[in-house]
């Protein structure tokens, strides 16, 4: 476990914004002509947009600077969109720096990378006044005049000079590379940890790839531009001494899942949970462990279900579309109480909607989806670290409760990168091989068990009256027999039920994010937390009574919550999800249906893209009035 860490994490740190400096002049820079040569202090922090077309390896610039630094001992919180189609098209990846906390991707960029025209006319609305938009001068051939002034504009001819160092074969494949190179002249990154990114990126190609990609950085790092070779330089970070992983949060989950001790998955591709899938089926024959793409959703799903009832909890997973057509082996495994995990990685819908683009509604289908009662648990985790504790805390969960978990999670964290403390191996992985001894008087449904959890035995196991306990669909006794008794349909019903409300008893109650009382509470689940989060920072400096509270565990809720929503004039749900026919969206409904408080409200949006912090406080200023 300790060698995928080491390949699949790497140390990390982070970076975030940089914009308060006068060398932010409203400057407009002509490559070759001289320049003033300034030294600066040091930054807190950056934002840098980089905008283009997904072919041209927009992605890679972005995955080379948040793994830069969570090598430099820095935060990163990474924010990307794709286009849905296979053909490509325009892109942009953000990636925000800092050397202390960092909890959003940024609502305002210092720096705009933009490869072609409509990459500048699209984004430099995106930047904060004063910010830096450095442009390929082939392809960008129009400024805005009326923008001059109030951006800084630095030119460059990044495919041209892609094309002269690469030995002018045509193609500017590569300018990716050499306008990284460029960065890590303007922000002093570290060369040496750079050239050995480059090198593990193309480990196990032709050596004269790897080659090309470091003459394109080279080139484009040692490129003279008419101003300062360095015009930031970002402040060390704060976890120095710590050993820190950086990756995104479907590679979290899945390193989780292996940690936790699954050894079983079984899905079928679908954006964005095929990274999860793909990432499974490379590492789980490395402990002995195996991943089947089935031929569709519900065969992947049943199968799942069958090893879980074969000793090891298992792993299915998928969007939002999958996991509709998953529902119906859902609520077998309820009925059965098998033991089972499965990912839910959110997407815009519903249909195939924006299935490249982040929204937060699958909670009412993780919830509620599926014919008649089949209770299960829902957690959601809240950032890329979250995602890979909470991906253990579900196969835990299901093991303990003989029953399904759903992993709520969405777009938004599962293609973000983080940094994060390694975790301590020694003390998170885990066997969770069953004891398959046979038990002489065992009833798996035993409805007089004190906690009323089932546990099976070894499939095939005789006991003690003669008869083999099953699993099955239907309704059954405690042997798993099937069953039309009205009786027992009730008590086995009950028994379901009562199981996860035990475990919403055992729940920690979560933690108000400032005071406990005051005017506004701001309540989220999911990726909306470090949005959230710095919203109450913001508002709380500027003398507001804002408080924060982030709900992981959504079926069951952890009890207590009435009493903290008491404290607060207003409570208003920041989700990413329409706010429906009745003005507030589907956690807000839930908790307003599970409290009958009317004061619960929703603060909602559904265009693909994630919270920002104005964003947030606008709305909420304008319902609290």
């Amino acid at each position: 476990m300790s060698a995928l860490l080491g390949l699949a994490l790497c140390r990390a740190g982070t970076w975030l914004n940089f914009l308060k400096n006068p060398i932010f002049m409203s400057t407009t820079i002509v490559p070759g002509t001289p320049g003033p040569v300034s030294q600066i202090s040091q930054i807190p922090e950056a934002v840098i947009r980089i905008a283009g077309n997904s072919q041209d390896g927009i992605q890679a610039i972005g995955g080379f600077l948040a793994r830069l630094a969570g090598r430099s001992e820095q935060e990163v919180m990474t924010f990307m969109t794709i286009p849905s189609t296979i053909s490509g098209g325009p892109s942009i990846f953000q990636v925000r720096i800092g050397s202390g906390e960092v909890l959003s991707a940024g609502d305002e960029a210092d720096m705009l990378l933009a490869f072609y025209q409509h990459s500048y006319d699209n984004h430099l609305g995106s930047l904060r006044k004063g910010g830096v938009v450095l442009y390929d001068s082939d392809h960008v051939k129009e400024l805005q005049p009326e923008n001059l002034s109030k951006y800084r504009h630095v030119g460059v001819a990044i495919s041209g000079l892609t094309v002269e160092a690469i030995g002018g074969s045509g193609r500017d494949k590569g300018k990716n590379v050499f306008a990284l190179g460029l960065l890590a002249r303007m922000f002093d990154l570290s060369v040496p940890k750079l050239h050995k990114l480059l090198e593990e990126r193309f480990t196990g190609k032709d050596p004269s790839i790897v080659q090309n990609a470091l003459n394109c950085f080279n080139a484009g790092y040692n490129y003279t531009l008419a101003t300062a070779h360095e015009l930031f330089r970002l402040k060390p970070g704060e976890n120095v001494g710590h050993n820190q992983v950086v990756m995104s949060g479907n590679e979290a989950i899945a390193l989780g899942l292996l940690a936790a001790g699954v050894r079983f998955g079984a899905g079928y591709p679908i954006t964005p949970w095929s990274d999860i899938m793909e990432m499974l089926r490379r590492e789980l024959p490395k402990y002995g462990g195996i991943f089947v793409q089935g031929e569709d959703e519900i065969a992947s799903v049943s199968m799942a279900i069958g090893a879980s009832y074969a000793g090891r909890v298992a792993v299915t997973g998928s969007s939002g579309p999958g996991i509709a057509l998953k529902t119906e082996a859902l609520g077998w495994a309820s009925m059965a109480e098998m033991p089972l995990v499965i990912i839910d990685v959110q997407r815009g819908g519903p249909s195939t909607g924006m299935p490249t683009s982040v929204e937060q509604s699958d909670l009412n289908i993780a919830c509620f989806g599926g014919h008649g009662d089949s209770p299960r648990v829902v957690l959601a985790p809240s950032t890329v670290e979250d995602c890979f504790y909470t991906a253990i805390e579900a196969v835990n969960l299901a093991r303990k409760y003989s029953t399904p978990v759903i992993l709520l999670t969405d777009q938004g964290i599962a293609t973000r990168i983080e940094a994060f403390p390694e975790p301590d191996l020694k003390k998170v992985c885990q066997d969770i091989s069953p004891d398959l001894s046979p038990i002489a008087d065992h009833k798996p449904y035993d409805l007089s068990a004190p906690d009323g959890i089932t546990r099976h035995i070894a499939p095939g196991t005789r006991v003690a009256s003669g008869k083999y306990p099953v699993v099955t669909g239907l309704e059954h006794d405690e042997l798993g027999h099937p069953t039309g008794s009205p009786k027992l349909h009730i008590a086995m019903t009950s028994k379901r039920r009562s199981k996860l409300q035990k475990l919403g008893r055992e729940l920690p109650v979560p933690k108000v994010y400032g005071p406990s009382e005051g005017q506004i509470l701001l309540v989220g689940w999911g990726s909306a937390q470090g949005p959230i989060q710095e919203a109450v920072k913001t508002a709380r400096a500027a003398g507001e009574a804002v408080s924060g509270l982030h709900i992981k565990y959504i079926n069951p809720l952890p009890e207590g919550l009435e009493q903290i929503f008491e404290g607060f004039r207003h409570v208003f749900v920041v989700e990413l999800n329409d706010e429906g026919l009745y003005g507030y969206g589907q956690l807000a409904a839930v908790l307003r249906a599970r409290y009958c408080n009317p004061k619960i409200r929703g603060i909602n949006k559904v265009d693909g893209l994630t919270w920002k912090i104005r964003e947030i406080l606008d709305r909420a200023r304008a319902l609290a009035q």
